[in-house]
């Protein structure tokens, strides 16, 4: 199978799951035993009151006019296949503008921090490789399970408690910028990106300043399990029979890493998909002791109000975010390992 149709075959698969998911969590949702319009009315409300407010987010209507507005195949509708999201039951707002203005902020952390803990791991991962059981790969051990040995909101506080109270070497964590900064003209939503395209180079010191704290406690946390994977592989792989040929033959030892590196990372490619999926769905914990808003902070919100479309709409789009992300490393891992696509 070329490379076009495994992409192909994967976009159809990953179509298919979005579509499975939206309809579980329509259903679902509706299952819980849980009153939306008795957070909409409050307490003692008239029964004239809770029928207005059931009518108004169309909760009066049967479940299968609702599914047919919320998939906008309902005559007159526009639904998920048309793009919109809905709007808020408690703002009111286009759903799909609010995931708009948060969805940036956790995407920039979540990249930015795996990207550093991607460039920081592999190196150490293959030094510990070489030298199984050495100085080198027993440090990194031991750093691995130091660093997953508390959960990364602890990790978080004590790098807050560290840096700021006590070094005073990064800003205090309250958002993205310093209040009393302008932001940049917002473009994509990234404020290291917007305050390039604008120029504004204030801006971007002042926000990698408060990506810093963030950041390190994402890194920290993720580099045990990426150092893990990739040393596991990097032995397995220079013990295979290729490598110890290649040594034979007088391979420069260069080349014959890159070799070893390219086998090691194919395998390891999965943990990395899994990685993000879980940095991205988990990131509420750390946007909430950084106050920095993003669509982990939006979900909690929407689900302690029983806010049926933002649910939803954030459920769907941070699964649409993840099958991507695993798109692209199934590619990635195509053009590492061709065997994939047979």
């Amino acid at each position: 199978m070329s490379t076009g149709a495994f992409v192909l075959r994967r976009l159809g698969v990953s179509t298919l799951q979005l579509l499975a998911l939206a309809l579980a969590v329509f259903f679902l949702i509706r299952a819980l035993p849980a009153d939306p319009v008795a957070r909409l009315v409050g307490q003692n409300p008239t029964p004239e009151a809770y029928a207005s407010a059931k009518r108004s987010i169309g909760l009066d209507e049967p479940v299968t006019t609702q599914l047919g507005r919320y998939l906008g195949v309902a005559s007159g509708s526009s639904g998920i296949l048309q793009g919109d999201l809905g709007r808020s039951w408690v703002s009111g707002a286009p759903v799909g503008k609010e995931i708009r203005d948060a969805l940036p902020i956790t995407i920039e952390l979540v990249t930015i921090a795996f990207a550093l803990a991607f460039l920081l791991s592999v190196p150490i991962g293959m030094m510990c490789a070489v030298k199984p059981g050495g100085a080198a790969d027993r440090s990194a051990f031991a750093y691995s399970l130091f660093a997953g040995s508390q959960p990364e909101f602890w990790w978080g506080l004590l790098f807050v408690y560290v840096f700021f109270s006590v070094l005073n070497v990064v800003p205090p964590p309250l958002g993205r910028l310093d209040p009393m900064l302008t932001p940049p003209p917002s473009v994509t939503g990234f404020i290291t990106i917007d305050s390039i395209l604008a120029g504004r180079w204030d801006a971007l010191a002042d926000g990698l300043q408060h990506l810093a704290l963030p950041v390190l406690t994402k890194v920290f946390v993720l580099s045990g399990p990426i150092i893990k994977m990739v040393r596991q592989n990097m032995v397995r792989v220079l013990q295979s029979d290729f490598v110890l040929y290649a040594r034979a033959a007088g391979l420069p030892p260069t080349r014959i890493a890159r070799y070893a590196l390219r086998s090691a990372l194919a395998p390891a490619i999965a943990l990395f998909g899994a990685l993000y999926g879980y940095i991205l769905g988990g990131a509420v914990v750390i946007e909430t002791i950084f106050s920095l808003g993003g669509i982990g902070q939006y979900a909690v919100r929407s689900i302690l109000s029983f806010d049926y479309p933002a649910i939803q709409a954030t459920i769907l789009v941070i699964t649409a975010i993840s099958l991507f992300v695993y798109l692209l490393l199934d590619i990635v891992h195509a053009v590492v390992d061709p065997r994939v696509t047979h």
